[in-house]
């Protein structure tokens, strides 16, 4: 019971904070508090708790599809594939509808994604660290593709945008489609036995009666939809796939099953703690939390390179 007494704890103190803590004060009588919640506070605190549960979420279907702990969404080139594609309907249909664009987004994520697998195979797998080198020249050339593109034809600022991984601007109405979020971490759990054979490998999953191929297309689809919407609503934030599904794996070990709703957890509750560190750091201005994760997501992710394993309970 001290477990989930501790998160729930958590959780409604990070809520509170979020809903609390601002430039307008919620108790100062110069503004509605109703209308400041309702419109704000807490579309913004749902925001961060949906993309980093999602990021999170994201980054341990990625570790198993390609059997490396050391890889994450942001390291196969997902997000700057969504990118490219938002960039690509924002140059042909600058007027489309947000799910459009999303969808697009959707769909160039995943032949990114799809393009560093096929490049994987390539890749010797005696070295752990190799396939994420790989993955990080990969992520970086088509980034350079996306800046060269966005620079000659003037849309550098979009890109800025998609790149912040930030929750100012975040109001009613402007990031509902986070919660697709919610439902893909509920197909998830509902299908957390055939991502476990994914990272058995393919011979290992064939054998077992798993369908590899349509497996692993349908979960990279999930992931890809997840890192779209999370890209087109506040911008990519960078180590959240990577470091959670590693620390929940070293605390509770490799049941996914029984993971997956502590990794959602982690992943939201650590995004919206940097969300509300970023706005108390400079206050009344705001740092991005993208830029905070990044800076605590590299002191764990060296940490988790050499720290020692714990060894925990599979039950």
């Amino acid at each position: 019971m001290r477990g989930p007494l501790f998160a729930s704890l958590v959780f409604a103190c990070l809520v509170v904070a979020s809903c609390l803590i601002g430039v307008a004060g919620l108790f100062d009588g110069a503004i509605d508090q109703s209308m400041l919640l309702a419109v704000s506070r807490l579309p913004r605190t749902f925001a961060a708790l949906l993309a980093g549960a999602g990021l999170a979420l994201a980054g341990v279907v990625v570790q198993m599809s390609v059997q490396n702990r050391m890889v994450e969404p942001g390291l196969v080139g997902t997000p700057e594939s969504a990118m490219l594609g938002l960039l690509g309907i924002t140059l042909i249909a600058p007027g489309a509808a947000l799910m459009t664009k999303m969808s697009v987004a959707a769909a160039s994520a995943l032949v990114g994604t799809l393009g560093f697998l096929a490049l994987a195979r390539h890749v010797p797998r005696r070295d752990p660290v190799l396939l994420p080198l790989v993955g990080l020249i990969y992520s970086g050339i088509i980034g350079a593709a996306v800046l060269w593109i966005a620079w000659t034809t003037d849309l550098l600022q979009f890109i800025g945008t998609w790149q912040s991984g930030e929750f100012s601007g975040v109001l009613q109405g402007r990031y509902e489609l986070l919660w697709i979020v919610a439902l893909i971490a509920g197909l998830l759990w509902l299908v957390a036995d055939r991502i476990t054979l994914l990272g058995l490998g393919e011979d290992a999953a064939r054998s077992l009666g798993l369908d590899y191929r349509q497996t692993l297309l349908a979960g990279l689809v999930l992931v890809a939809v997840i890192v779209s919407v999370v890209v087109v609503s506040v911008g990519s934030i960078p180590f959240v796939g990577l470091v959670v599904p590693n620390i929940i794996s070293r605390w509770r070990g490799d049941n996914l099953r029984r993971n997956l709703p502590l990794i959602a957890w982690a992943g939201g509750s650590l995004v919206l703690a940097c969300d509300i560190l970023g706005r108390v750091i400079r206050y009344p201005y705001e740092i991005p939390a993208g830029t905070v994760f990044a800076v605590l997501g590299a002191g764990m992710f060296l940490w988790l390179l050499h720290a020692a394993p714990r060894k925990a309970s599979h039950g």
